[in-house]
């Protein structure tokens, strides 16, 4: 069974791609390419699913944006 997940690109502040998973709490890796990411991204999502069979996960219902006074 295949299933598609959501991944997050973000740039930490050392200069490596961040990759969370938003749909598998606590699923996430980190790579200094793309194309590294993706494979550590697959590899990351593969695990926490075999995890995530045995344990209940909070599953994202929506984004909303806040606006904040700063």
């Amino acid at each position: 069974m295949k299933k598609v997940f959501d991944v997050l690109v973000e740039r930490g502040e050392d200069g490596w791609l961040v990759a969370p998973v938003p749909g598998l709490h606590g699923c996430h890796t980190q790579a200094r390419t793309l194309e590294r990411r993706m494979e550590r991204v697959r590899e990351a999502v593969e695990l926490c699913t075999r995890v995530s069979s045995t344990t209940p996960t909070p599953m994202v219902i929506s984004t909303q944006p806040v606006e904040v006074a700063i």
